[in-house]
């Protein structure tokens, strides 16, 4: 007859247990990456439509970026195409390579000359972003993105 003890269950449990943790890590992953994705775009668009005069604006009282302007008025303008392409999971990695270089830009030309640190010339929200969509690039698009669905069909067609 054999006998078990305790030592030999606990450790039987333990390794059951950490065998199903990577495999519930796995399975969560893309929902994690695709809701991350979904409100990282989200918050960043309206970032975006504040450059032409939404949600207070520039200025917190409606002021827009000149029609035309640069960098102002363009980066607004790759800021709303690139953050509505990410929400909507279509050409994720390219445009969130685009908008990880326009932070970049905006932290070093913008911010970095009002002081070294990010919490000195605050520039922590590009900073943050230029990382975020960094990660983004190259996590891709996780759940809840049409580009998944457009992957599925062609699959499906051959």
């Amino acid at each position: 007859m054999t006998t078990i003890t305790r030592t030999q269950a606990a450790t039987s449990t333990a390794s059951t247990a950490s065998a199903t943790k990577p495999q519930l890590v796995e399975r969560v992953r893309p929902i994690v990456l695709g809701l991350f994705r979904v409100v990282t775009s989200a918050l960043f668009l309206i970032h975006g439509l504040a450059g032409f005069g939404f949600f207070g604006g520039i200025d917190g009282h409606g002021g827009a970026m000149p029609f035309g302007s640069f960098p102002g008025f363009w980066a607004s303008v790759i800021e709303v195409v690139g953050a509505v392409l990410i929400l909507l999971g279509v050409a994720t990695r390219p445009a969130a390579i685009v908008l990880s270089g326009v932070m970049a830009y905006a932290y070093f030309t913008v911010h970095a000359p009002m002081g070294l640190l990010p919490m000195q010339n605050m520039g922590e929200p590009a900073a943050l972003y230029s990382w975020i969509f960094l990660t983004i690039a190259f996590t891709g698009p996780g759940a809840f993105a049409l580009g998944n669905l457009r992957r599925r069909a062609g699959k499906a067609r051959q």
